[in-house]
């Protein structure tokens, strides 16, 4: 079976922020993930405070509504504290006007002080990554799912899934799109918030998406009937979609009490 692979694709990866790009994802999102790396529990608390009382509300303000933040399952003292914060935009510009907002923002300003205006040495995170992602097109919206479980006990899976070479990455995202995968996804209940490529990261060229459960239970139940899912045989064994991925990471969450969604 033979597939066409869409040129604009190997234009995302070749080229990044390209005026093209951008001119063809008017209806799509894109989500920016910021991801905290902490020191410590009073650091985390730094930045708990922060994003709650100030970057929230701001963005709120600023229109960007759901942002969700969380922190990973067993976020260990003795490491790498993190905390994972999902911020989706309607457009590339508002993704772009965003910093010079929150910086005209008194309100901003004024409640997150202590973030804000804090000592070089005396920095709230150990460092903060960026990562910027474009909606696929067969999901191009943030969905917030309708889980009922307590947030406490609520699972988010974020995934990433890098590609060997840059075509190798994109019969991985033709597979999610027109191989059916998302909808296979959607078939099984996995509550999909979003599935996107990477546009600019530190790892390349990649993918990722976040999907969620009500509880690690339900996980383990999800997962295992993919696994044994007809159609995902099926997809899986075609050789167009064979070494398709070099590097996979996953990553389970809970969402703070905070969180948007």
């Amino acid at each position: 079976m033979k597939f066409k692979i869409i040129p604009v694709l190997l234009l995302t990866v070749m080229s990044g922020f390209s005026s093209r790009l951008f001119s063809q994802s008017k209806n799509s999102y894109f989500y920016e993930i910021k991801v905290y790396h902490l020191a410590n529990q009073e650091k985390e608390a730094i930045v708990d405070d922060y994003l709650k009382k100030a970057f929230l509300p701001a963005l709120n303000r600023n229109g960007v509504k759901a942002v969700g933040v969380f922190k990973p399952i067993g976020n260990d003292t003795s490491q790498d504290r993190r905390i994972y914060v999902l911020i989706p935009f309607k457009s590339a510009k508002q993704y772009a006007d965003m910093s010079d907002r929150l910086e005209k923002d008194q309100q901003h300003a004024e409640s997150g002080k202590l973030y804000l205006d804090a000592a070089y040495n005396k920095a709230p995170y150990i460092r903060m990554e960026s990562i910027f992602i474009k909606a696929f097109a067969n999901m191009p919206n943030l969905q917030i799912p309708a889980l009922k479980n307590e947030p406490q006990k609520r699972v988010y899976e974020l995934r990433s899934y890098e590609g060997p070479t840059e075509k190798g990455y994109l019969r991985k995202v033709h597979m999610f799109n027109q191989g059916g995968e998302i909808s296979l996804f959607k078939r099984l209940g996995f509550n999909a918030v979003f599935y996107g490529s990477v546009i600019s990261g530190s790892r390349m060229p990649n993918l990722m998406y976040m999907t969620s459960f009500e509880d690690i239970a339900s996980r383990e139940k999800h997962w295992d009937a993919f696994r044994t899912d007809a159609e995902w045989k099926k997809l899986s064994a075609m050789d167009f979609y064979k070494n398709t991925v070099s590097k996979s990471d996953i990553i389970l969450l809970h969402p703070t009490e905070y969180s948007g969604i």
